[in-house]
């Protein structure tokens, strides 16, 4: 196990120097000039060659690159071009509001899909197991913009329940917090749920067709214990599997929910960032974000060996 957790390692060391190399040359490609974007259109050529001066903008691309590494190193970020304030305090501000709710958007597509998955597969082509893999097939083709403005509608503007948008803080309460990120979450589950609870019901309907499962049936085990004790174990690593690439599409879907919403998270950072032309924002944010799927992968690389014993390491 030690040797796998080694090679784990310089993969993902490997895939995260890969990953930057990418996301800076994709950024230097794009066109435009973040300091002419900063001084305005009428800007005199002199004023925008010296503030890209002072940006360390007309440095070669190779040069910037290894400050940027440096930085990432030890946690010196720069400073944003458009807010004018360190890069790390305003990533850190807007984690605090986009990884509660990548998090809770995955407590409920985990509860969801595993209810749904094994709740389907114990009707096995019954009437229960047809309606609810049709609703799946419905969850899938919505997109999470167009359900979440349908539960801005039905919750916000009729029922007046959640707030439209906005997000006061944690400094409200925890409750308050929450409640002001439950639409979006499940706007952000819906169509996760639905691909996972397909995968969950594909799991189990394989392993209970095992003979362990014949066999602690024959020993008068119930249905429902055979169902969560032993066939759900044995059928979680291609859930698993999926749910670490649904966790890195959650942090990537909250671009688009935090806009519908208005939450002052990442995902709108982002967006701001890419509009103002904030370059060093956009790097960083988006280095981050493949910094936590790089991460989640080796996770769940991880609870592999964890959850089924048979599986060695030299496997994986």
């Amino acid at each position: 196990m030690s040797l796998f957790l080694i090679k784990r390692l310089a993969t993902l060391i490997g895939t995260l120097i890969g990953a930057s190399i990418i996301v800076f040359l994709v950024l230097e490609i794009l066109p435009g000039n973040a300091a002419q974007m900063l001084m305005g259109p009428d800007a005199a050529p002199e004023a925008v060659a010296a503030l890209a001066t002072k940006l360390g903008l007309d440095q070669p691309a190779w040069t910037r690159y290894w400050h940027w590494i440096a930085g990432l190193l030890t946690g010196d970020l720069g400073d944003s071009y458009a807010y004018s304030s360190p890069v790390l305090d305003l990533i850190l501000e807007r984690l605090a509001l986009t990884v509660p709710l990548a998090l809770l958007a995955m407590a409920f597509t985990t509860v969801l899909a595993l209810l749904v998955g094994v709740t389907a597969a114990a009707r096995h082509n019954k009437l229960g197991d047809v309606g609810l893999m049709g609703l799946t097939q419905v969850g899938i083709a919505i997109p999470n913009f167009w359900f979440a403005i349908l539960l801005i509608l039905v919750f916000s503007v009729q029922l007046q329940w959640f707030s439209a948008g906005g997000f006061d803080g944690w400094g409200e309460g925890i409750f308050a917090g929450l409640k002001s990120l439950l639409l979006p979450a499940l706007s952000l589950a819906v169509v996760q749920a639905a691909i996972l609870a397909r995968i969950t019901r594909s799991a189990v309907l394989e392993v209970m067709r095992e003979d362990f499962v014949r066999t602690a049936r024959a020993k008068g085990v119930t249905q429902r214990a055979v169902l969560w004790t032993h066939v759900l174990r044995n059928a979680l690593i291609p859930v698993i599997t999926v749910m670490g690439m649904q966790f890195s599409e959650l942090l990537a879907g909250t671009i688009v929910v935090e806009n519908v919403f208005y939450l002052p998270g990442l995902g709108r950072l982002i967006f701001q960032a890419i509009s103002n032309r904030d370059l060093i924002v956009v790097r960083n944010c988006v280095m981050l974000l493949a910094a936590m799927v790089v991460i989640v992968n080796f996770v769940v690389d991880v609870l592999y060996a964890v959850i089924d014993p048979r599986i060695k390491a030299s496997d994986i």
